[in-house]
């Protein structure tokens, strides 16, 4: 839609301009950096960083009635800048041009409500949240996208040239900075590492694809990113991990789009995610309590982070009730389906507990919560919303074991709508699936199979038959009719199916 076809009063507001003033701020020294440079952490005294925007408060004086039609006329536009998660770019990026924007299809992933039969299973209403149909099949799209779109901004403006793009990764994040980074070359190039032999083939086939220089080292994804960071801290690379704050930012559009998918309306809402590198529930809780600041949500949806019993620190951080003798100790992670989400010390823990005592705070009462699921319950899970329509990869089986365990403890109401996070596509992790219907996990997983939820194929050739087609020597005539009168005929009696001609007598 054009912008003159748009009523008068909205069309200043359509494509957005580069405003606000914004910084990096350290969340230990509280100092504050200049964004012309490449900053993951505190010069000053190492801590992490946030992204803030100095003159945040301007846009509190839009009222909340004209960001609702901003949001939603601007969905109508054949703009590619705004197509995506820039559709909220006053939030995410405001001081990057549009002409800097990279969008490659990332975001506005739909919402797919469970069937009734999986509903009443789970005594709520819920809905997956499908972020596995982003363009590299993962949520990591939206911070790269975020990302990316900075570094092409520091290009553009002459600030940077010949770019290294790196990162540590259990799959998705490496498969989406190669296709991001590769969308910039010759600009940008990229390399990413990964734990050996603990990435799927199909995450481990994305980068090789997108032209990225590929690396596996002994270990595990803690690993990689400490050899990562090495590289940030000593040599002139782009670090694209969650502990780079554009990432996070990026990612504050899945809270956008919740919102605005339920009209604004967050009441009796909640938001189920895995935890993995804590990236994306700071994103999340960071992203809703803007929108709560502005005005554009009148109230705080409760978030509820899940981990495995494989890979559960900040669980365990907040099983202590006294936020005095809190303690935060990483875990050695044991093998996980969750595999993304197979981290035993994220690197965004800092904002984290900064977050959830700001969203608590602001919501008036317990809003944030952690949920602990056993791998069993995961594999058992996401098999079970597969097999009702959904496309649940193994972290959003975590999201539905985490549902089923807040259900249990009275976290979540069956007043409440809930959205759970599917962060990838469930064909990234599909050997996990076939690796249950044939009863081939090794002990560590600590998965035993139900017989109700395997499969396999199985292979129809009626023993009466002397021949059968093969693509070498296709069947004709008699031997063909005769082929398909008697392999439907075995088909028919495998499924149970009775013959119309029966049906009628």
């Amino acid at each position: 839609m054009k912008i003159q076809n748009f009523p008068e009063h909205i069309r200043q507001y359509l494509i957005p301009k580069p405003s606000g003033h914004v910084v990096y701020r350290c969340l230990g020294c509280e100092g504050e950096y200049d964004i012309t440079q490449l900053l993951y952490t505190c010069p000053v005294c190492g801590s992490v960083l946030l992204l803030v925007d100095l003159n945040f408060d301007r846009l509190k004086k839009i009222p909340t009635d004209m960001w609702h039609q901003i949001f939603d006329y601007r969905r109508m536009l054949n703009v590619p800048s705004v197509q995506g998660i820039y559709r909220y770019h006053e939030f995410i990026g405001p001081v990057i041009p549009l002409d800097a924007v990279i969008y490659l299809g990332e975001g506005h992933t739909p919402m797919v409500e469970a069937n009734s039969y999986l509903q009443n299973l789970v005594g709520v209403r819920f809905c997956f949240k499908n972020d596995g149909q982003n363009p590299s099949a993962s949520f990591k799209d939206r911070g790269m996208a975020s990302a990316l779109s900075y570094i092409n901004f520091l290009i553009q403006s002459g600030r940077l040239s010949d770019i290294l793009a790196i990162c540590a990764s259990t799959g998705d994040t490496s498969a989406s900075a190669a296709l991001y980074g590769a969308y910039l070359q010759p600009e940008v190039k990229s390399a990413v590492l990964l734990p050996h032999k603990k990435v799927t083939p199909q995450q481990l086939a994305q980068p090789l694809g997108s032209g990225a220089t590929v690396f596996e080292i002994p270990g595990v994804f803690d690993d990689c990113m400490k050899v990562v960071e090495a590289l940030s801290e000593q040599y002139n690379v782009a670090l694209l991990n969650s502990k780079n704050a554009w990432r996070i930012w990026g990612q504050e559009s899945f809270s956008y789009e919740i919102s605005q998918g339920f009209d604004y309306d967050m009441n009796h809402k909640v938001i189920v995610l895995p935890i993995g590198n804590a990236g994306n529930i700071t994103a999340v809780m960071s992203g809703f309590l803007k929108f709560f600041e502005v005005g554009i949500i009148d109230s705080l949806p409760k978030i509820i982070g899940v981990q495995s019993t494989h890979a559960n620190p900040v669980y365990r951080y907040y099983l202590e009730p006294d936020p005095e003798k809190r303690e935060f100790v990483p875990v050695k992670v044991r093998p996980s389906v969750a595999q993304a989400a197979m981290i035993g010390n994220p690197v965004s823990m800092p904002r984290v507990i900064q977050l959830v005592n700001a969203y608590n705070e602001r919501a008036g009462s317990q809003a944030i919560f952690f949920a602990e699921v056993e791998e069993q319950a995961i594999m058992d899970w996401e098999l079970t919303a597969n097999r009702n329509g959904h496309i649940a990869c193994t972290q959003g089986g975590e999201s539905l074991a985490g549902l089923v365990e807040a259900r249990q403890h009275g976290i979540v109401s069956k007043d409440d709508t809930v959205v759970l996070d599917a962060t990838a596509h469930a064909l990234k992790f599909a050997g996990f699936q076939e690796m249950y219907f044939e009863n081939r996990f090794p002990p560590e997983f600590e998965i035993v199979p139900k017989a109700s939820l395997q499969n396999a194929p199985r292979l129809v050739q009626p023993k009466d038959l002397d021949k059968v087609p093969t693509a070498e020597k296709p069947l004709e005539g008699e031997d063909f009719e005769r082929f398909v009168e008697q392999t439907a005929k075995a088909v028919a009696q495998e499924l149970g199916l009775r013959h119309r001609n029966k049906m009628r007598s």
